[in-house]
């Protein structure tokens, strides 16, 4: 019988590893979109965390001081002090002299994880807040309402109000 010798090169040719690479381009540019968005829901799911924790502790604080706000002067329009939560108390709201027996509420004065100003900690008082969209009047990481003892946090400008019923309303932080 006749060997038939053939020269057959084994592999891939030019045509069919570019059909690849587009294929693998075209997967990339569906997948990596999401992979950012995840990281930003991540962030506003931390927030929605850390805003709920802080409420909590905030009334836990109201309820252990005599009713009082963790502010300069206890009542709503006080100055906030994050040491008054961040720090054990007497019962009248003051962080030194006598036995001090309650708090610490948080181990540190929390950042607002999507806020690009200066001081994240920040807070904001006013006399009141409309809800979401509502502005206040400096750019802080977080929002005090002073009407109805509620805490908010605000977005990357500091003038929206956070609203964790709604993550849509953290989509545009212009």
């Amino acid at each position: 019988m006749y060997a038939i010798n053939r020269n057959r090169k084994s592999g891939f040719t030019l045509v069919e590893i570019l059909i690849v690479v587009i294929i693998l381009g075209i997967l990339a540019a569906i997948v990596i979109p999401q992979f950012t968005n995840a990281s930003q829901d991540a962030r506003k799911s931390s927030l929605v965390s850390q805003l709920q924790t802080i409420r909590a502790q905030l009334e836990l604080y109201k309820l252990q001081h005599r009713d009082l706000y963790p502010t300069s002067s206890g009542l709503p329009a006080g100055t906030w002090d994050w040491t008054k939560m961040t720090s054990k108390s007497n019962e009248d709201g003051t962080t030194t002299g006598g036995t001090l027996l309650l708090g610490p509420y948080l181990q540190a004065a929390p950042r607002n994880s999507i806020s690009s100003i200066p001081d994240p900690t920040s807070v904001a008082q006013a006399a009141s807040y409309a809800g979401a969209g509502a502005t206040v009047a400096t750019a802080s990481g977080w929002a005090f309402s002073q009407g109805d003892g509620k805490f908010y946090a605000c977005n990357k400008t500091g003038v929206k109000i956070f609203d964790e019923g709604n993550l849509a309303a953290t989509a545009n932080e212009e």
